[in-house]
């Protein structure tokens, strides 16, 4: 297998056959308006004789089964940013509908996801970090097992610390709530920022305030 160091930083993913890999390209919020995207990842995919393509649980489509060699050509027709889908970073940010497409959203989470994505997404940080915005308490995004999540209410919006699936789940302990609109952007950076400057490396931020006790990490954020 033609396996260079370099193709993580590529956003290529190491398939179970051990020789083929997976590319992500990152569509923040899994929202797509020109149809034209979607034929070009087809495009590609059918062109380097991908296996499959699979909507991931990050709101990406992988395009699964290229040859490392195929690697750079693939990027190259894609013309798109790689999703940050490995590694110790901002993950794609997990983004519901909100008030641009659901009609029981009760706050528009998509501007405020997609402008958290812009800031943050591929961010480096002591260990993987995700984060989902819901635009009502349906919670589609799964705010409550992210390491921040911002939830929609009838009165702005509760944001959420602390939460992970995986191994050993942890549910997210509520910061602050009906933050409004206007102010959920400089919260997040609070957030992050505390995070990027208290974590040890590899650890989430739930074992983050577990270590050093939700109201210490609570006030540090809140009083920043």
């Amino acid at each position: 297998m033609a396996f260079t160091k370099d193709l993580p930083e590529k956003g290529a993913i190491l398939q179970r056959d051990k020789e083929t890999f997976a590319i992500a390209p990152h569509i923040p919020g899994g929202i797509i308006t020109d149809p034209a995207l979607l034929r070009k990842i087809a495009d590609v995919a059918e062109k380097y004789h991908a296996k499959a393509l699979k909507l991931t649980s990050a709101q990406r489509i992988a395009i699964v089964g290229i040859d490392p060699e195929k690697i750079d050509d693939a990027w190259a027709d894609l013309d798109m940013s790689p999703g940050a889908a490995i590694g110790l970073c901002v993950r794609s940010v997990k983004i519901c509908p909100a008030t641009a497409f659901c009609k029981r959203a009760q706050q528009d989470g998509v501007s405020i996801g997609l402008a958290i994505d812009r800031k943050y997404h591929g961010m480096q940080l002591p260990s993987k970090f995700k984060i989902g915005v819901s635009g009502c308490m349906n919670s589609c995004a799964e705010p409550a097992v992210k390491d921040l999540g911002v939830m929609g209410t009838p009165k702005g919006f509760n944001i959420l610390i602390g939460g992970n699936a995986g191994m050993r789940p942890r549910l997210a302990n509520v910061l602050a709530e009906h933050v409004q609109p206007d102010q959920v952007l400089d919260l997040v950076d609070k957030v992050i920022a505390y995070y990027k400057n208290n974590a040890r490396p590899y650890e989430r931020f739930g074992s983050t305030i577990d270590r050093l006790g939700l109201e210490t990490v609570k006030a540090a954020i809140l009083e920043a």
